[in-house]
């Protein structure tokens, strides 16, 4: 969600060197960014150890100016430690202390989208700033690009249409369930013959396992096979990706291909597929949006509620052409 400021922070400062930090999970989106110089690769989980190494790596360096798009306990401590001439960040409670410049989260009416929230920070540094740039990534690498065509040749799908179906999830109240999805399988099989794969991280295996012996054949798996750029790679070949919001959906925003994407304690304003031809799949509650700590009623029926007839419908909507027939 932040790429579009890194494009729009390049073609602001053409001859800058732009370093980004980011955690271990996400270094395959970020490493070899047009947009940038050089990331530094901070874990997920460091030690305190670890974590004052980083800190003083991170203080050698003395930037111009220092952007904080996260906003998080550790992205403030970060932003407090490093040396900077300028800190620009989120106007939060106990930390906006720590920057030069300070932006709202939150517009008081209505809502911004993550999209929308990062570029205020850009906009902040120069006003000068044009229109939002669209999401991007790093190219996948040539070895990367043919693991997706072993893979796809494997399937027989090089030349034949398919979708992606992410199983996975940020987290339970998000997680549509195996049910859920093994009916989608069902029911779409009966409308269209075009093969399905999935993917998921290593968590999402057993789910998988459920899929692949109860689900409709053929059906194909890529579940914690590949990494994210080998999953753009893939989406980018794909007629369709069906999934929850989440990583792999933004990740499918940065191509061509359609999306159906279903929404339960997130909102689109905040978090729909950024400038993406998306068919958004979502019930009505007043609960919604939530902080996802805990379901006032205990049944995540925000996310539960959407039926696989639903996001059928929405499928049919998005390839009216049935491209597996």
């Amino acid at each position: 969600m932040t790429t579009p400021s890194l494009t729009a922070l390049r073609q602001l400062y053409p001859d800058a060197h732009i370093t980004y930090v980011v955690e271990t999970p996400y270094r395959d989106l970020l490493e070899d960014h047009p947009a940038l110089n050089d990331v530094f690769i901070l874990p997920r989980k460091p030690g305190n150890r670890e974590f004052l190494a980083y800190i003083r790596r991170l203080r050698r360096q003395r930037y111009d100016v220092l952007i904080d798009f996260h906003g998080g306990p550790r992205a403030y401590l970060l932003s407090l430690m490093a040396k900077a001439r300028l800190k620009i960040g989120y106007r939060i409670k106990y930390r906006r202390f720590v920057y030069d410049i300070r932006v709202p989260r939150e517009p008081e009416q209505g809502h911004w989208h993550s999209v929308e929230n990062h570029f205020q920070l850009v906009k902040a540094l120069d006003e000068t700033v044009g229109s939002i740039p669209p999401l991007s990534l790093s190219p996948a690498k040539n070895n990367e690009k043919e693991n997706i065509n072993k893979h796809l040749s494997q399937f027989h799908l090089q030349t034949r249409p398919f979708f992606v179906l992410h199983i996975g999830a940020g987290n339970r109240f998000r997680d549509w369930g195996e049910n859920n999805l093994n009916l989608l399988l069902k029911n779409l099989s009966r409308v269209t013959n075009t093969p399905v794969v999935l993917i998921g991280g290593p968590e999402d295996l057993e789910k998988e396992q459920g899929l692949l012996e109860s689900g409709p054949k053929p059906l194909y798996s890529l579940v914690a096979k590949i990494n994210l750029r080998e999953a753009q790679a893939l989406i980018a070949r794909a007629a369709l990706f069906i999934g929850p919001d989440s990583g792999p959906m933004h990740i499918a925003a940065t191509t061509a291909t359609p999306i159906v994407a279903l929404f339960g304690p997130t909102l689109p304003a905040n978090f729909a597929p950024w400038k993406a031809k998306a068919a958004i799949v979502e019930k009505e509650f007043d609960c919604r949006p939530c902080p996802q700590r805990e379901c006032l009623h205990q049944d995540f029926r925000c996310l539960q509620s959407i039926s696989p007839d639903d996001v059928i419908q929405a499928i049919q909507q998005s390839v009216p052409n049935n491209p597996g027939h």
